[in-house]
């Protein structure tokens, strides 16, 4: 998880996180017993959640992006962290569809939380206001 705020991840990389995390929860918790058919079964994913009461490895990244936009905001714009992430980048960019930046995941993520007019900056620096959109994040449903 260190460094995962700074990731601007993609809907396939999700995916992969997500499979990657209950392949690893899989093995933890181990098969478990049919009372029905009395064979041993893997667990499914619903069984999973339930059993581990943490949150989802995507909530996690995604609370702790949001938690990083008051940090950012509030840099100077000579500081490295500020210009890589809000930065425009300099330069020729590659054929095809522009990757996804870190700022655009943040936009992203706060129009799935219902405050997507509203200037990601602004709410940044206002903290009881970023406490709240943490908290929704936090709730957000994950496929």
């Amino acid at each position: 998880m260190y460094g995962s705020e700074n990731w601007s991840s993609t809907l396939r990389e999700e995916r992969r996180l997500r499979v990657s995390e209950n392949r690893v929860l899989r093995k933890v918790f181990g098969p478990k017993r049919d009372e029905v058919t009395e064979k041993w079964r893997t667990l499914h994913n619903e069984e999973l959640n339930d059993l581990y009461c943490s949150l989802n490895i995507i909530r996690m990244i995604k609370s702790r992006r949001m938690r990083l936009t008051g940090h950012v905001v509030r840099m100077r714009e000579r500081r490295g962290m500020c210009t890589v992430s809000v930065g425009k980048p300099v330069g020729n960019r590659p054929l095809g569809r522009p990757r996804c930046r870190w700022e655009d995941n943040i936009k992203m993520e706060l129009r799935k939380v219902g405050c997507g007019g509203m200037d990601w900056i602004e709410l940044a620096q206002d903290r009881e206001e970023r406490r709240t959109l943490l908290n929704g994040v936090m709730n957000l449903r994950v496929p």
